[in-house]
């Protein structure tokens, strides 16, 4: 089978393509590098169709669509706080972006177009864990986006046939997260801080939770996204259905490493959420996902890319 993947030079979306390549498949890889790197694809970049590009430009999609039969959209202006700051760029690039990629992938005729959806669309319910039933209620510009990417994607399903399916990460990290933004993962963030013996900084009173999901797991589920019966036109949570809080992640981080980790603390951020937790029975019953990896044991595979890839002790 022959899959693009937007945005697949990022975090996620290598971790993805070295998937695809190891079963076998075609794949062209669109991204901009504006956050991806090329490095994240060495160990398959002659097995690939690498694109420079970006998905605001639709003939750019289309080119790379041709003879598709998969989509996997990532490409996105993926932060908060970014959002926040720039709301226009972020629409640009979520909304206006993800309509080209759609487009694209309809003209191409794709078997199915898979979008990364977030569950920042879930806002600050207080309810635990999310439903894919529940309203959406963002409280941030990007959460806003990628709703509307969700949206987008079930439209093109009643006006056009076009298969679709909408994945809501929650908290995903693993090997080949940046953490030299200030907007990456925060649990990227926390070990790069370790690693230097600087303080993590903890935004908020370190009792915020969320569903921390490992990167093999989210891969898993968006590949099955694709093919599984009956998934089309729904959304799903790609998460684990746990939680930790951030206190807590410090504290277990502080066993894996065997270093002494005093958090340094800062008023919460604009737009960021309380809580997060999955609720993935839809998942488990539609997709058959069965998240594999245990927090801890990510954690102890993502120490151990870390202290490779930035030198730790």
């Amino acid at each position: 089978m022959r899959y693009l993947v937007t945005g697949g030079a990022g975090f996620i979306g290598s971790n993805l393509v070295d998937e695809l390549v190891r079963r076998g498949h075609t794949v062209v890889v669109l991204d901009d590098l504006s956050t991806g790197k090329e490095s994240n694809l060495d160990s398959v970049r002659g097995k690939i169709d690498l694109r420079i590009g970006t998905i605001v430009d639709l003939a750019t999609l289309q080119s790379a669509c041709k003879g598709a039969d998969y989509v996997i959209h990532l490409a996105a202006r993926a932060s908060v706080p970014k959002s926040v700051a720039d709301p226009i760029e972020t629409n640009t690039v979520n909304i206006d972006g993800t309509l080209n990629v759609l487009v694209a992938a309809r003209d191409a005729k794709v078997r199915r177009f898979v979008f990364a959806a977030s569950s920042s669309a879930y806002g600050e319910s207080p309810s635990l864990p999310k439903t894919e039933k529940m309203a959406a209620e963002p409280i941030s510009p990007y959460g806003v986006t990628k709703y509307v990417g969700e949206l987008y994607a079930q439209v093109f399903g009643h006006a056009y046939g076009l298969e679709n399916a909408s994945v809501r990460y929650f908290n995903v990290f693993g090997p080949r997260q940046d953490p030299s933004s200030q907007y990456s993962g925060v649990l990227s963030r926390f070990m790069y801080a370790v690693i230097h013996n600087d303080p993590p900084t903890v935004f908020g009173d370190g009792e915020q939770s969320r569903d921390f999901t490992y990167i093999d797991d989210v891969v898993d589920e968006t590949l099955r996204a694709c093919e599984a019966p009956g998934a089309s036109g729904k959304v799903f949570n790609g998460g684990t259905g746990a939680r930790a809080t951030l206190n807590q992640v410090l504290k277990i981080l502080q066993e894996i490493t065997g270093k002494k980790i005093c958090a340094k603390y800062e008023p919460p951020r604009t737009g960021d959420i309380l809580h997060s937790q999955a609720d993935i029975s839809l998942a488990r019953k539609v997709l058959g996902y069965k998240p594999s990896v245990q927090f801890e044991e990510g954690l102890r595979r993502t120490w151990a890319w870390y202290k490779s890839a930035y030198g730790g002790k």
